[in-house]
Parts: structure tokens; C-alpha cells; sequence
């Protein structure tokens, strides 16, 4: 059957009760937030990527196409947001085509709560999804065990907590696009000065009814890195030559010897 395989559960489980030590969770961080407007649906996240105490890239990319007017936010292992959303996205083009319409994001929402829930959480995606569909506009989220919550706001990952704080705060009914993409970018830049694993840029997605999604790469990049005070580059010749010691190496002489019909055996041929 295609799929994952645990077989190191048992592994895991018989060194455990052997006395050594079983192999620990990856530390993860990032900050997702998504937030509705009148008219429309906002999400966000920063773009720092952690390979434990690491920062493996600057300018990871988290937000993720599920449709022309559907779009999510991952936090949790990267490679499985990136993979699980890729095959959603490809259930779901394949969905639309087989209606001749365009998919509902409840739809999207219902095809990650039943593959999530298949794998009972090892699977590390935790999403944000939101989109417009012919009945509105809309934000729901969805944990690794598969369940799902919905709201006018929300807040994933390990940022999520400062990002929450903003979002509380400052969200009100029926806010204009502009107000919301704010807030939603407040919000990440607050995960990104109060989380370790949550920095550098802000990118955005704004899903609009009667519109396609608009993504905004690197909306706001509050950690331009900022020039050295002097450069470190050395001209040539500012390293002193000690000693210099010139080696002659000889030519190898080359001699060809030929030997004559005589010497040599006839080959032996088999009649």
C-alpha cells in the first residue's frame, strides 16, 4: 500500500525499553495569520525557515496555491506542508475539472482534514486555508490530527500567540482590504520580534469575491541586512611572502623499443 510506514514505532519502542533514550520531536517555528474583510479573505506568514537552532532560509516561501481563489498558509515540517499541499491542489484541479466548476473552499478544507487524519498528526501540517467561492468568502484552519476550526480570524504556529495578541486587539467587523492586509502584516511582524523561529519577511495573499488571489512577495522586509561599518576585502600584496623556494623538475626521458618480426611469436591460431 503507498503511503508512510512507521516500522520505526517499534524500533523506538523496544530500544526505549532497553533503557536508551527515544529519538525526540523537531523544534519547528513559524507564524501564519489570516484575517476576514468586507468582501474578502486575508493570510499571511513571515518567511524564516529553522532547521533546529539554524536558520536554514531567509526567504522561504509559505504560502501555498490550492486554486486560482483558494490559498493557504503552512506552518509545522516544511516538506510536509509543501507535499501535502501539492496533492491537494492536484486532487482539487482534478475535482474541478470532473464538475465544470470551480471548487468551494469547503471542498479544499475536507480533502486536508481526511488525508491529515489518516496519519493521526505525523504528519506536521498545520494549515490556514482561505479562499472565495460562489457563496462568500471564507477561513477555516486545520491541525496535523486532521480537526478544524473556523473564525474571523486566525493564528497558527509558534509566533502564534504575539500574532493572536495583535489580531485581537485590532480586528473589527467588515474592516476595508487595506486595514486588513495591516493588521494581518502587524500581526506577522509581531511573531517575527517576539519568536525565534519566526523573521524576515512579511509576504501576503488577498482573495477577493469576483476575483482571482493576489499574492504580495516580500510585502514588507524589516530585515534588510545592513552594511558592514568597513569592508573586510584585503588588496593584493597586503599578505607579506616570507620565504619563496623555486624547485627545477626534470623532463621525463621517454625511450622507444622496438622489437623485430623475428623475436616476437607467432599468434597461435585455432584451425
Amino acid at each position: 500500500m503507498p503511503g508512510l510506514s512507521f516500522d520505526n514505532y517499534q524500533r523506538n519502542h523496544f530500544l526505549t525499553t532497553r533503557g536508551y533514550g527515544q529519538p525526540t520531536a523537531t523544534s519547528t517555528g513559524t507564524t501564519i495569520v489570516g484575517c476576514k474583510f468586507k468582501g474578502g479573505v486575508v493570510i499571511a506568514a513571515d518567511t524564516r525557515a529553522t532547521a533546529g537552532p539554524i536558520v536554514a532560509d531567509k526567504n522561504c516561501e509559505k504560502l501555498h496555491r490550492l486554486a486560482p481563489k483558494i490559498w493557504c498558509a503552512g506552518a509545522g515540517t516544511a516538506a510536509d506542508t509543501e507535499m501535502v499541499t501539492q496533492l491537494i491542489a492536484s486532487n482539487l484541479e482534478l475535482h474541478s475539472l470532473h464538475q465544470n466548476s470551480q471548487p468551494r473552499v469547503i471542498t479544499a478544507l475536507t480533502m486536508l482534514k481526511q488525508h491529515l487524519f489518516k496519519y493521526q498528526g505525523h504528519l506536521g501540517a498545520y494549515l490556514i486555508v482561505a479562499g472565495v467561492d460562489p457563496t462568500g468568502a471564507h477561513l477555516l484552519s486545520v491541525q496535523a490530527h486532521g480537526s478544524t476550526d473556523i473564525g474571523q480570524y486566525q493564528s497558527l504556529g509558534s509566533g502564534s500567540l504575539a500574532a493572536m495578541a495583535v489580531l485581537e486587539s485590532h480586528w473589527v467587523p467588515d474592516m476595508s482590504k487595506e486595514d486588513a492586509m495591516k493588521l494581518c502584516a502587524d500581526a506577522i511582524e509581531s511573531g517575527i520580534w517576539n519568536d525565534l523561529g519566526s523573521g524576515s519577511n512579511v509576504d501576503l495573499c488577498v482573495m477577493e469575491v469576483g476575483k482571482d488571489a493576489e499574492l504580495y512577495r516580500n510585502h514588507l522586509t524589516p530585515n534588510v541586512r545592513s552594511e558592514k561599518a568597513r569592508s573586510y576585502k584585503f588588496a593584493r600584496g597586503t599578505t607579506a611572502v616570507l620565504r619563496e623556494s623555486i624547485r627545477d623538475i626534470l623532463d621525463v626521458e621517454e625511450t622507444v623499443i622496438t622489437f623485430g618480426s623475428a623475436s616476437v611469436d607467432a599468434m597461435e591460431v585455432d584451425a
